[in-house]
């Protein structure tokens, strides 16, 4: 026969031994601990830094014939690294890369921290350097790039004087904002995006991209031919001091090329 043992004390004493416990609890008066609060997590942000350009990178420019004889930039210390991050056309959050003269550095991240706060998308931000210096590609890429000594059936002015070449002009979403070349006259890099309405990527005069620039003290379309990826500080390129009325200056800009036919080649936006 299975004997049932009951442990622990008879129903009366454990009932007895609770009260007493809960009593002795609500003598002390002691509160309850409080409930842990959930912090919630910082909100997304562009974090911008700024470094020098490093040894490998510059050689990499080097290499890519974006430094040479008859270029303005000629030391690394010319220019600087901006990182930083920005939405792309999925609402995802991308780290990108401007290499820009390092007079406009500090303009270059209030405009684009503005434009993550936004969530303006870009497409991606690459360095010339990673499309060997060659523009074209850049632009099919739908990249959004800065500073590179274009090569000579690439560029429309002198190199001395043009914004690129001195890392003071940014090309942005190139396949949503293209530029018209006379030399072909078609839109480079697809006149896909070309008529100037409202969409994803797309600049317009008058809104929040523009604006920002021109805050800035930037030039929109500083060429005489449509060119709507395109931002500078002025032709000729000149160390850029900024603004602080947030009038732009005067943008008379230089002519595209209509002499000579040039090579097929040539490519490019703004000087």
């Amino acid at each position: 026969m299975t004997r049932f043992i009951r442990t622990g004390p008879p129903l009366l004493l454990a009932a007895l031994l609770s009260t007493t416990a809960c009593t002795a609890a609500a003598d002390t008066g002691s509160p309850p601990s409080p409930t842990p609060t959930l912090t919630a997590p910082p909100p997304p942000s562009a974090d911008a830094a700024v470094r020098s350009v490093p040894d490998e990178q510059w050689q990499r420019m080097k290499d890519a014939g974006m430094v040479r004889a008859g270029c303005p930039v000629t030391s690394p210390g010319q220019l600087r690294r901006v990182e930083i991050n920005h939405y792309d056309f999925d609402g995802e959050i991308q780290r990108g890369v401007l290499v820009v003269n390092a007079d406009i550095a500090e303009s270059t991240v209030r405009i684009f921290t503005a434009l993550f706060d936004a969530e303006f998308p870009i497409k991606q931000m690459k360095p010339l350097e990673e499309y060997g210096g060659d523009n074209t590609p850049s632009l099919a890429d739908d990249n959004t790039a800065s500073f590179n000594c274009r090569r000579s059936n690439q560029i429309n002015a002198p190199a001395l004087e043009s914004p690129h070449a001195n890392g003071r002009a940014i090309d942005i979403n190139p396949l949503e904002n293209p530029w018209m070349d006379l030399r072909c006259k078609c839109w480079k890099p697809s006149a896909e995006f070309s008529e100037r309405t409202e969409g994803k990527g797309k600049i317009l005069e008058g809104d929040q991209v523009w604006q920002l620039f021109i805050d800035e003290g930037w030039i929109w379309q500083n060429i005489d031919v449509p060119d709507y990826m395109h931002f500078d500080t002025g032709y000729p390129s000149k160390p850029f001091t900024g603004t602080t009325g947030g009038t732009p200056p005067s943008s008379a800009g230089e002519s595209a090329p209509t002499g000579a036919p040039p090579s097929p080649a040539a490519d490019g936006g703004a000087p």
